[in-house]
């Protein structure tokens, strides 16, 4: 089966210099996580990604003003994509390998033409293969975290 038989088509995207608090709401309303982010509604080029969790993490965190801090900066640039064309399996394994959750689906001309989510996967991919995707993504980062000394 390929990619464009499951994506979702023609997905709700935001632009670089929408504010924070605009991206959340549509996040919202449109019960997403995460949105593409395009050069322009008309061409719909794709810029990257953003999620709520980069919402909640950098802007919300560092305590800036949602309502007039555009997302540009808080964007992943250079997002992990997939064409239509391709196989679902080969699209699985790119979550996997990248441990992602979403793929946003591109044309040639790097136009973000839909979305394949994780769930798109679960609905149709035989258990054993869903489990291994889920398995792949959650694994545990290697990035390790601490905490700074206490003074």
């Amino acid at each position: 089966m390929r990619v464009r038989e499951m994506m979702t088509q023609n997905p709700v995207c935001c632009l670089p210099s929408d504010v924070a608090q605009m991206v959340a709401q549509t996040l919202r309303d449109e019960n997403i996580g995460s949105m593409p982010v395009v050069s322009d509604r008309e061409s719909k080029r794709l810029e990257g990604i953003i999620t709520d969790r980069d919402l909640c993490c950098s802007i919300v965190a560092q305590g800036l003003d949602p309502k007039s801090t555009p997302i540009a900066a808080y964007i992943t640039r250079n997002p992990v994509t997939c064409r239509s064309e391709q196989s679902l399996d080969s699209c699985a394994k790119l979550m996997q390998v990248h441990q992602i959750r979403r793929i946003l689906v591109v044309d040639r001309d790097a136009r973000c033409i839909g979305i394949l989510a994780q769930a798109d996967l679960a609905r149709l991919q035989e258990p054993d293969k869903v489990q291994r995707t889920v398995a792949e993504i959650s694994k545990p980062s290697q990035t390790i975290i601490t905490a700074p000394d206490a003074a």
